[in-house]
C-alpha cells in the first residue's frame, strides 16, 4: 500500500514539474504588448496636387490647371486618417499652371485679381462614410465647404468634387476673363461663354516609419 503511495506521489510530483515548465516556456516566448510595433504616418512634403478644370464655348471644352506653388500643413498620428483631417493648405493664385503661359497670366490678371484673391487657403474638414468628404476652400473673403469622394488607398489620398463659383460671389472674375478672351471662348455657335461651374481635384501621399 506503501509503495503505491510513493508512485501516485511520485507521478503527482513529475505533472507538475512538466506543467510549471511550459508554463515557463509560454512567458519566455510571450511578446510584452508594449513592444508591439504599429505605424507612425506624417505628410510627405511636396506631394500635393491641387487641380481644377474649367470649361468654355456652349460645348464645353475643358481646360485643366492647377498651382505650382502649394503650402501644405498637417499633425503626424498612427492613424493615416487623422493625419489627412488636419491638413491645411494655401496656394499661390499667381503659380497657376495651365501649360499655356500667355493664358496663365490673363486667369490671374482678369480672374483672381478680379476678386482680389491673391492666395486661396483650405482645410480637409472630415472624412465620413461611404468615401464622402468635406474640405473647405476660401478665397474672395468666403469660406466654402465642398463635399465630394475620396479615396484613402496604401497612403494615397484623392479628393474630387464640382464646385460653381458662384459660391465664392467671383461670377464678375469669369466675366472680365471671357471678355479678355471673348475669341478663344467663342465656340461654332458663334456663342462666348465661359462656364462658371468648375470640376476640382486634390492628392496627396502620406509616409510611415513602417515602410
Amino acid at each position: 500500500m506503501k509503495t503505491n503511495n510513493i508512485i501516485i506521489s511520485g507521478l503527482s510530483l513529475l505533472l507538475i514539474i512538466s506543467s510549471c515548465k511550459e508554463s515557463s516556456d509560454n512567458q519566455e516566448n510571450e511578446v510584452p504588448s508594449s513592444e508591439t510595433v504599429g505605424c507612425f504616418y506624417s505628410y510627405n512634403k511636396g506631394t500635393s496636387n491641387f487641380e481644377w478644370t474649367a470649361f468654355k464655348t456652349s460645348d464645353k471644352v475643358a481646360v485643366k490647371g492647377g498651382f505650382n506653388d502649394i503650402a501644405v500643413e498637417s499633425e503626424s498620428s498612427d492613424d493615416a486618417k487623422a493625419v489627412i483631417e488636419s491638413i491645411r493648405f494655401s496656394m499661390n493664385t499667381s503659380s497657376v499652371e495651365t501649360n499655356d503661359e500667355s493664358r496663365n497670366g490673363k486667369i490671374v490678371k482678369h480672374f483672381f485679381e478680379t476678386i482680389n484673391t491673391p492666395t486661396i487657403t483650405g482645410k480637409v474638414k472630415s472624412l465620413g462614410a461611404n468615401n464622402k468628404a468635406v474640405i473647405s476652400v476660401s478665397m474672395n473673403g468666403i469660406t466654402v465647404d465642398i463635399n465630394g469622394d475620396y479615396t484613402l488607398e496604401e497612403k494615397v489620398f484623392t479628393f474630387k468634387s464640382s464646385v460653381n463659383v458662384s459660391a465664392w460671389n467671383a461670377l464678375n472674375g469669369i466675366t472680365a476673363l471671357n471678355k479678355e478672351c471673348n475669341d478663344l471662348h467663342t465656340g461654332p455657335d458663334g456663342v462666348s461663354k465661359l462656364w462658371s461651374d468648375v470640376e476640382l481635384s486634390f492628392s496627396t501621399t502620406l509616409t510611415s516609419d513602417c515602410d
